[in-house]
C-alpha cells in the first residue's frame, strides 16, 4: 500500500470522529498524475449532492503539462465510490451542525486508488495549543532518552 497524498493539515485543525474507505472514480491520465503524487488535497472537502458523494477542491495536475489539452480542469469533482448506507450517514453528518466531511489520504489498494474520509468536528484554537504542547513534550522526552 503506496500512500499517494496525506492531508496532514486536516489532522491537525479537525478532530476525526469516524473513518471511512471510498473509491475514486478518475480519469486515465489523473489515475497517472496522482501515481505520480501530482494531487493536493489542501482545502479539499467532501459534498454529497443527492444521492452521490463527490471529492471538490483536490487538485491533479496534468500527466504531461505540454501534451494536455486545455480543456482539462484540475479541479474537477471526482466522484466517489460508496455503499447506499455509506452515503447516507455522510449526508447526515454534512447535514449535522459542526460537522464537515474531510479527505484524509489518498493511496493504492492492489490496482485501485482508494480515498480514505474522515467525518470530523472543527477544533479550536486552544485544542491546537494543547496539541502542540504535548508534541514537544514528548520531542523533548524521547530526546533526553536518546542522549
Amino acid at each position: 500500500m503506496t500512500t499517494f497524498a496525506d492531508n496532514k493539515k486536516a489532522r491537525f485543525d479537525y478532530e476525526i470522529l469516524e473513518t471511512l474507505s471510498a473509491g475514486l472514480e478518475l480519469l486515465g491520465s489523473e489515475v497517472k498524475s496522482v501515481k505520480l503524487g501530482k494531487i493536493s488535497l489542501n482545502g479539499s472537502f467532501i459534498g454529497v449532492r443527492g444521492k452521490e458523494a463527490y471529492l471538490l477542491g483536490a487538485e491533479i495536475s496534468p500527466y504531461q503539462p505540454g501534451n494536455s489539452s486545455s480543456e482539462i480542469d484540475r479541479e474537477r469533482p471526482k466522484k466517489l465510490l460508496l455503499s447506499k448506507e455509506e452515503i447516507i450517514r455522510l449526508s447526515e453528518a454534512e447535514n449535522t451542525k459542526g460537522l464537515t466531511i474531510v479527505p484524509l489520504k489518498v493511496y493504492n489498494k492492489g490496482r485501485f486508488l482508494k480515498l480514505d474520509l474522515g467525518i470530523a468536528r472543527g477544533r479550536r484554537k486552544f485544542d491546537k495549543r494543547e496539541s502542540i504542547k504535548k508534541r514537544d513534550t514528548e520531542r523533548d522526552i524521547k530526546r533526553s532518552l536518546k542522549g
